[in-house]
């Protein structure tokens, strides 16, 4: 029993095992009862840096509107518009899921900044001035739209990677339970509401098109 427990010790140090109180309890009663040590660990940063959501009934979420009549000029736009499932998926793990790469994509930058404007205005308070505006100008008609862009391909790779599928749907349909970010954003309340509803959607949703992969 001795030579049993030294060198169960011995192959959990040689591996860089710490073994656990009821494995070591184990291999000390290893000649009454064999017993199986589980090998499998969790990365301490496998989990999620936004932290776990907090609990929600699924009963007390609105299921949206996904019911429509295909029609080609929808389909031209389906890289915006459309939503998630994942078959065998609970409303809390698709919520936890969508929270975590909503948590990835919000916020971001466009990439315009300010740009001196050339010589001979450089240095001076005419060009700074001019310079200022003319990337005010920019932020408005650019800046928006790369944000908005910016966020759809980060949801839709996070989700992706995930495992969920993504589904076309016509814009006014998606505008009912999704939102986009470019120079403004949406409360915290409705950014919630609008990702629980995406949540129950990806977890109980029933397709009836075919998915469109990333």
């Amino acid at each position: 029993m001795v030579r049993a427990s030294v060198a169960a010790l011995g192959a959990a140090a040689l591996t860089g095992a710490v073994a656990p109180a009821c494995a070591q309890e184990a291999v000390a009663n290893a000649g009454n009862a064999p017993a199986a040590v589980s090998t499998t660990a969790t990365l301490a940063d496998s989990d999620s840096p936004f932290g776990m959501p907090e609990a929600v009934d699924a009963a007390s979420v609105k299921m949206p509107e996904l019911a429509f009549k295909p029609d080609p000029s929808d389909a031209g736009d389906y890289d915006k518009y459309y939503y998630f499932r994942r078959t065998d998926t609970d409303f809390a793990t698709a919520y936890a899921d969508v929270r975590e790469c909503d948590g990835y994509a919000r916020g971001l930058a466009s990439g315009i900044g300010y740009t001196q404007v050339p010589y001979p205005y450089t240095g001076t308070v005419a060009g700074a001035v001019g310079g200022a505006l003319g990337n005010l100008m920019a932020q408005a008609i650019f800046g928006s739209g790369e944000k908005r862009r910016v966020r759809r391909v980060n949801m839709r790779t996070c989700m992706h990677f995930k495992g969920y599928d993504r589904y076309g749907l016509p814009k006014k349909l998606w505008t009912e339970f999704n939102f986009e970010e470019g120079l403004s954003g949406v409360s915290e309340k409705d950014r919630t509401r609008y990702l629980q509803q995406q949540a129950l959607v990806a977890s109980s949703a029933a397709p009836q098109e075919k998915a469109l992969g990333l």
